[in-house]
């Protein structure tokens, strides 16, 4: 039997979002994640993050898994999907566990990690996932990892993510219902932070922040782990309304001026350039000048940013961000976007695409695709992590099944010594008869 390293597996993450939905396919082997295929359809299912029609985002989810399917050639069963929304909660709890053995080990952890979830939540709502932010071993705090420790007693401060049950439910049954297995759901912004972040930027103090078609998620690492997260119900779809509104034509049309024509900042526009607006209802098309465009969406970015630059404030963690902030998601394909960001934020600012991954690289090269790969390489770490933990379960069966056998062993033992016996007995009673006829 192959060992699980040098097997490959097929881990495939799902990006239902606002404006569309991503699958992503990637090949786990003992050399990394490789990129097999893609699928991307527009999806109106959804609405702020929320799946608002079933039927339609079901649709949009087969439409995906079929292109990516053909594509990678493989068949899809299983899927990490991703969920974001306004009913995103962050809160902090801690929990305290006995070493068992004078070593922390990986049980250990997971039992504290158990204990710090252990808190009553809203019967509508659910953890997420339990984000450890510094473990302590007796004394000492600020551990990142504290398997292989000396103690007595192993704390840890976590952060919890919630989020809604219903709106959870929703994605679930929407993937069910097009005959795939939900292996986890994922927060969002935590997936696209796997695929954009850096291990020096989390260190020091780095915000990502996602802005969708419907949300702009914001995720703060302060000392290598999560500190905050949070979620703005406001994203590119805004902006196309607004644009849409004061230029009157279609929002299809008003999409497509946003990524092609749009720009952020406005003093970056020239005087001289000009558009092509399409009309509605009949009308003709007719110019416009570029600057007007970028108008109409500037304040709507300033107002994103002006909201997110308060949440960061409101944490008290404004100071700690020394890398500053990643841009990333379909939002951010504007250009001057990085630009803006920094002079409201106040801190150095980047455009986040995905990154550690081979094969297709180039079709995953955007922002708006961090969150399916982040979510491939969600996969491939929980993967990993069950490896490791694969020896010790493994040990424990074979110990399992060579005491099976023993005990078998042990049942046949009287039975054989029962058929000794009766081969004594029967020739015995041979030697008798022999005896006695040959006496008379």
């Amino acid at each position: 039997m192959k060992s699980r390293m040098e097997t490959t597996e097929i881990v495939v993450g799902l990006d239902i979002g606002t404006t569309k939905v991503s699958a992503v396919v990637g090949e786990i082997d003992a050399d990394g994640i490789t990129i097999l295929g893609v699928g991307n359809v527009p999806c109106r299912g959804l609405r702020k993050g929320v799946v608002s029609n079933i039927d339609w985002t079901v649709r949009s989810i087969a439409e995906a898994i079929e292109a990516a399917q053909t594509m990678a050639g493989v068949e899809i069963r299983t899927v990490y999907a991703g969920v974001a929304g306004s009913h995103i909660r962050c809160q902090q709890s801690d929990g305290v566990a006995a070493v068992s053995g004078g070593e922390v080990t990986r049980l250990d952890v997971e039992r504290v990690l158990e204990g710090a979830r252990a808190i009553p939540v809203d019967a509508d709502r659910q953890i997420l996932h339990v984000l450890p932010r510094e473990f302590m071993v007796d004394n000492q705090d600020g551990i990142r990892d504290p398997v292989g420790m000396s103690g007595v007693r192993l704390g840890v401060k976590v952060n919890l993510i919630t989020a809604a049950t219903s709106c959870v439910q929703n994605v679930v049954r929407c993937a069910e219902r097009c005959g795939l297995t939900v292996a986890d759901v994922v927060l969002e912004p935590l997936a696209s932070a796997e695929a954009v972040l850096s291990e020096d930027e989390k260190e020091i103090g780095v915000a990502i922040i996602d802005i969708g078609g419907g949300t702009t998620d914001l995720l703060l690492y302060v000392d290598g782990g999560i500190a905050h997260a949070s979620v703005i119900p406001a994203g590119g779809n805004n902006v196309t309304a607004d644009i849409a509104a004061g230029l009157r034509t279609p929002m299809g049309e008003a999409e497509r001026l946003k990524r092609n024509a749009g720009c952020a900042l406005g003093r970056m526009v020239g005087d001289e350039e000009e558009i092509e607006v399409p009309g509605v209802g009949g009308h003709l098309p007719r110019k416009a000048a570029r600057r007007v465009l970028s108008d109409i969406i500037e304040p709507r970015v300033e107002e994103i940013f002006a909201v997110i630059r308060k949440r960061i404030e409101d944490t008290g963690m404004l100071e700690q961000l020394s890398a500053g902030a990643v841009v990333t998601g379909g939002g951010v394909l504007m250009e001057g976007m990085t630009e803006f960001a920094e002079e409201i934020l106040g801190m150095p600012v980047r455009l986040g695409v995905p990154v550690g991954v081979r094969g297709i690289t180039q079709l995953v090269a955007g922002p708006q695709y961090a969150t399916g790969v982040g979510l491939v390489q969600y996969g491939a770490n929980a993967l990993a992590q069950a490896r490791a933990l694969t020896p010790v379960t493994h040990e424990a069966a074979h110990a399992g099944r060579a005491e099976g056998r023993r005990e078998k062993l042990r049942e046949r033992e009287p039975r054989r010594e029962i058929i000794e016996e009766m081969t004594i007995e029967k020739r015995s009673s041979g030697r008798f008869w022999n005896w006695l006829r040959a006496a008379f």
